[in-house]
């Protein structure tokens, strides 16, 4: 039986819909769910979600709720990373007011440059003490950094440097930079096959077609024409 751990299990929203696409897949709709968190409102807040979730789907998963990490690691199979070092207050807040009074304005502050570079500092040792308990408990675990893990490409980095845990980063951004791409073209996502690779927050498409055509000259045509929103003329 599959053991999943979610490591922050507080973040409610995160954790319901990672619950909901994990127990969507009939391999896991036995699998020990694990959820950790140090908020003991916000853990029972997603236990209470778990359960809905099973119900709603009509399946029967081992749900288990822990505030101590070591036990929701213990024989894990996968886990997932699912909180922010420091907060949103003040960690990020930090890293943006602090350049910004010497002059620096950052756009979002968690993947590169000074403010990457601070929040890094803040993440990796965290990360650094729950792979040494990987390591005892659960070797042969897949680590996936998920939610709120910024700056990505640094901690994958620290982590394959200086344990031997498997570790592997995920960001919604790639899949919602093609959604927005395919809405753009007036093309069903779904119909879209991509290739796209890079770092976080700096990856391209090398590959983005519809039936085997290409489609980047549709999308320098809407670019040419204006018809792209300001907000994504970058992307």
């Amino acid at each position: 039986m599959t053991k999943i751990s979610f490591l922050g299990a507080g973040s409610t929203v995160f954790a319901k819909n990672l619950m909901g696409d994990i127990l969507s897949y009939p391999e896991l709709q036995d699998a020990t769910i694990s959820l950790f968190d140090i908020d003991p409102a916000r853990l029972r807040t997603s236990e209470i979600v778990a359960h809905k979730i099973a119900e709603f789907f009509g399946i029967s998963p081992r749900i288990e709720a822990t505030l101590d990490r070591r036990e929701s690691l213990t024989g894990a199979d996968f886990a997932i990373s699912m909180f922010q070092v420091g907060g949103y207050k003040p960690g990020t807040v930090t890293d943006f007011e602090i350049p910004k009074k010497y002059g620096l304005r950052q756009t979002i502050a968690d993947t590169l440059g000074i403010g990457g570079i601070m929040r890094g500092l803040r993440t990796i040792p965290v990360f650094l003490d729950i792979a040494r308990d990987m390591e005892e408990l659960c070797p042969d675990v897949t680590f996936l950094q998920y939610v709120n893990v910024n700056p990505m490409a640094m901690n994958c980095w620290a982590l394959n440097r200086a344990t031997g845990i498997k570790t592997v980063g995920l960001c919604h951004s790639v899949q919602g930079t093609a959604e927005q791409l395919a809405d753009d073209i007036g093309v069903p996502i779904a119909e879209i096959n991509y290739t796209c690779a890079g770092i976080n927050h700096m990856a391209f498409y090398l590959k983005f077609e519809r039936d085997g055509q290409d489609l980047y000259p549709r999308i320098r045509q809407v670019l040419d024409e204006g018809r792209v929103p300001d907000w994504n003329r970058v992307r």
